[in-house]
């Protein structure tokens, strides 16, 4: 039975995954883009797909993503919720991917329309959050509460990226305003608080994906 994971679990397996096995961090993140396109695509897309990514490594797994749902002709709408430079090692070599594929991504870095991000998110079969990943430890701030709410009230289905933004990793209990998925994606292993039936409003349906490296513990 795979074991669930805590953030320092987390972690420790990337360390693990990285320095001794000597597998790249980017060919994790690639794998895990493409494991979670799978899920997605496994599910029924039956229109656009909006994916939103942040700038940590939960953003580069959603900009990987909408390369694989673009290659398997998929219609994607792509918004970015930070400055190119601000993307992390990873998430970076991702969006110069997109860039050079030349895949439709818009930066709302500065100011979220939230007209039209309500529009944007009325048109979507589903909305991707790639917002935040295991790692967060307080409340969404602004803007990132505002468009967890419009997720939230929009018609789409809703697919989160390993964790449900806004929902703390290890107790399964929301850190303030969290988006409610219907299926989650989440990486090697549950998250240790999806144990609590407090999550499950959160994470919906959860699928666990193989990212090329087994969950092994003591």
């Amino acid at each position: 039975m795979t074991p669930s994971l805590s953030r320092d679990q987390v972690r420790a397996f990337d360390q693990h995954a990285i320095a001794a096995l000597g597998i790249p961090s980017a060919v994790l993140m690639e794998n895990a883009g493409r494991g979670a396109a799978e899920v997605l695509e496994s599910l029924g897309i039956r229109g656009p797909v909006v994916i939103c990514c942040g700038k940590g490594n939960n953003g580069g797994d959603g900009l990987a993503i909408a390369r694989h749902l673009v290659k398997r002709g998929f219609d994607v709408c792509t918004l970015l919720f930070a400055r190119p430079e601000e993307l992390s090692g990873d998430a970076a070599i991702q969006w110069n991917i997109v860039q050079k594929v030349l895949l439709a991504a818009e930066i709302w870095a500065d100011r979220v329309d939230e007209a039209k991000l309500a529009a944007i998110f009325a048109r979507a079969d589903w909305i991707v959050d790639a917002l935040f990943g295991t790692g967060l430890t307080g409340p969404l701030r602004a803007p990132f509460d505002r468009i967890v709410a419009f997720a939230n009230a929009s018609p789409a289905r809703v697919f989160a990226v390993d964790i449900p933004s806004g929902l703390d990793c290890d107790t399964g209990e929301p850190l303030g305003p969290t988006l409610c998925a219907e299926h989650t994606a989440t990486f090697v292993a549950p998250k240790l608080g999806y144990g609590n039936p407090a999550s499950l409003p959160y994470t919906g349906r959860v699928h666990v994906v193989d990212i090329g490296v087994m969950c092994q513990t003591d």
